[in-house]
């Protein structure tokens, strides 16, 4: 019997041909929506000059290994920190951080705008994902009160971020801080004596607050904006308010629906809808190719997904293992939550489709979290066995 070594392929192909196809669909459905004329701006250009930065981004971040994420993880969290405290006191202070659709959210510079909260997703979860692995590392003997220290820990270092986000306002991106904050808490080994009490909790006062939301909601006057009390209104009951924040749902539903099996095809739509090219450019996809159309672009995110959760069962590393973690619940919140409110599962935030839709920013952002994963990939080292009878 003999047996050899055989290294398994550093680069994962899957991934890249995954985002290859996601490219593809993104440039095809940004050209068909620019063409609505709500915008003079030639975003296909621009979309590709922000694919070309992100190309550039993978293969920088793919050299640094665990140790040198590490080593970095806190000062890009505290860099990360200090554009979200500008952004906090800009208004009326800085010409270049204007106010957007009521939010403070964007710097403007000459390459174009940047939105540091797209940034600070990936900033937080590598910080999380080191604070969990060093804990872990420190604490070999499990207890409820180590357990507890380390749920806080997860929780400090979510909480400025997702704070200051929420104060822009926005919503959306808050919620996708806290789902990530979920996701490496639930798989950081606490105890279930800890977790069944706190997700139950949890379950409770958001189904209190969504109850009171809907039916006391001036109970909730000093913690919803007013926006916040219209889509969820318009969430659920679009057709009544289809001549304000209900326009784009109402929209998105009749693009979407008419666009049956099939789709009419590329750039026979025939629903205007605002913000085609980016939070709602599913309902672009799903007019002009239908329902086949739709299911290629979920199973594409199904497949990368899959791809991730497959690496980060595979590396031995804890620090690693979390980072994939924190990446699958940032991309799956995104995803659920972006075609969900194009449906009317979801009410409606200001949440992108990743690597579909129009945005520098959230292209960029998610593009350094799949360079994260492809760096596992190529630096941990792990061979397959195998053997022949001789």
């Amino acid at each position: 019997m003999t047996s050899q070594k055989k290294p398994i392929p550093k680069i994962d192909y899957g991934i890249i041909l995954t985002l290859m196809l996601m490219t593809i669909i993104s440039l095809v459905a940004i050209y068909s929506a620019q063409t609505t004329g709500q915008y003079e701006d030639n975003f296909i250009k621009k979309q590709m000059v922000w694919y070309v930065i992100s190309i550039i981004a993978i293969i920088v971040v793919i050299q640094l290994d665990s140790d040198q994420l590490k080593k970095i993880s806190w000062y890009m969290y505290g860099f990360g920190l200090l554009l979200l405290l500008v952004l906090f006191v800009a208004p009326g202070n800085l010409s270049f951080a204007r106010e957007v659709n009521g939010a403070q959210s964007w710097f403007f510079t000459p390459i174009g705008s940047i939105q540091p909260s797209e940034y600070m997703k990936i900033f937080t979860i590598v910080v999380l994902a080191k604070v969990a692995a060093d804990h872990h590392q420190k604490f070999i003997n499990k207890t409820i009160k180590t357990d507890l220290w380390l749920m806080t820990k997860l929780g400090i270092v979510t909480g400025p971020p997702a704070i200051l986000i929420y104060e822009q306002p926005d919503l959306g991106t808050t919620l996708v801080f806290i789902f990530i904050l979920f996701a490496v808490i639930l798989v950081s080994g606490i105890s279930w004596k800890l977790l069944v009490p706190m997700f139950s909790v949890l379950t409770i006062v958001g189904s209190m607050l969504l109850y009171i939301a809907i039916w006391k909601y001036e109970l909730l006057k000093d913690v919803l904006k007013p926006h916040q009390y219209k889509r969820i209104y318009s969430w659920l009951d679009p057709f009544s308010y289809r001549s304000d924040e209900g326009l784009q749902l109402v929209r998105s539903l009749l693009a979407i629906g008419s666009g049956q099996t099939g789709g009419k095809g590329f750039g026979n739509r025939e629903v205007y809808m605002p913000e085609s090219h980016s939070d709602f450019i599913f309902s672009t996809i799903g007019e002009e190719f239908g329902f086949i159309g739709g299911s290629i672009v979920i199973i594409l995110f199904f497949m990368l997904i899959y791809q991730i959760t497959r690496i980060g069962l595979e590396t031995k590393n804890p620090f690693y293992s979390y980072i994939c973690v924190g990446v699958i619940a940032m991309i799956t919140f995104h995803v659920f939550q972006n075609i969900g409110m194009t449906i009317q599962l979801l009410p409606i935030t200001g949440i992108p489709l990743p690597f579909i839709s129009y945005g520098g920013s959230s292209l960029l952002s998610n593009m350094l979290a799949i360079g994260m994963i492809l760096s596992i990939r190529y630096h941990y080292k792990k061979y397959m066995f195998s053997s022949n009878e001789t």
